[in-house]
């Protein structure tokens, strides 16, 4: 069994803390990552529809043999499916890629306020249908500013289990991720290591060796001490292991301290603005 923690959601299901991303992952290289992190020891597994990987992931795990309850399993609906009946289609495919009957988690993947009228919250209430006809476990939302969340409070029935957003020691989007803690929100971080922006900071490396890890070890230990669900991606095996092997250390108060002192708010952002992205392919 994993050693990997469980964080209850808002709707009482529990979400694995460390899974698998598969972002940037190429189909035909997905099924042999995706059965080398099962092998590791992952039950999480987050993709997405933009990614187009998902029946490789599909795959992978129906050929592991591992129960279908054991993987917890994340997809994301594309920017081109916000308007209803093109979500509802959406997330049927995304069911049928993956050769399931229900998904652990599905999220909205970018609010998109500047596309489809703004009414990404429109789009919310027909993820509510897929967790009310129990094929969706938990729904949330991915990369949602905190006016974005308070619309769908105040508009819908259902507060987001998931925000899933850009966050890492040189971006850590503290206003969001408070705002998510205050109301029951989990967040997820994306980009935890900065697509490997932060793995050169000394202060990292400084721990790192004092601990005798590796500095991208040492900032996944940190995400989870605060926390966050982290799912790093990696296409090489030993990585694959190595970033799986975070939880027999701990980082005492002061080298937390040290890491969240790097923060250098909007100026670390790496990816895109949700106020203003609003790419649709």
């Amino acid at each position: 069994m994993s050693s990997v923690p469980m964080l209850k959601l808002n709707d009482g299901n529990e979400i694995p803390q460390l899974g698998f991303g598969v972002y940037q992952v190429k189909p035909e290289e997905t099924i042999e990552m995706v059965t080398k992190a099962l092998e590791v020891g992952y039950r999480h597994i987050d993709t997405a529809e933009m990614y187009r990987n998902e029946q490789q992931v599909g795959d992978a795990i129906k050929a592991s043999g591992l129960n279908r309850a054991d993987v917890f399993i994340t997809s994301k609906l594309n920017n081109g499916f916000h308007k209803p009946d093109d979500a509802r289609q959406a997330f049927a495919e995304t069911l049928r890629k993956l050769s399931v009957d229900y998904i652990d988690l599905f999220l909205i993947h970018w609010p998109l306020p500047t596309k489809y009228d703004g009414d990404f919250a429109a789009t919310w209430r027909v993820l509510e249908e897929f967790k009310k006809d129990g094929r969706a476990k938990s729904i949330g939302v991915s990369n949602f500013q905190v006016d974005h969340l308070n619309r769908l409070v105040a508009e819908t029935a259902t507060i987001p289990a998931i925000n899933q957003i850009e966050l890492h020691p040189y971006f850590q989007n503290a206003v969001v991720a408070q705002h998510d803690c205050d109301h029951g929100i989990i967040t997820e971080a994306w980009s935890p290591i900065a697509q490997g922006g932060v793995l050169e900071d000394q202060t990292i490396n400084r721990i790192a060796q004092a601990h005798h890890k590796t500095a991208a070890q040492i900032v996944l230990r940190w995400h989870i001490q605060h926390g966050f669900v982290i799912f790093p991606k990696s296409a090489t095996p030993a990585r694959i292991e190595e970033n799986f092997a975070i939880f027999d250390f701990t980082l005492d108060s002061s080298q937390m301290s040290a890491i969240d002192s790097l923060d250098k708010g909007e100026a670390g952002r790496t990816g895109p603005n949700p106020d203003v992205f609003d790419y649709v392919p």
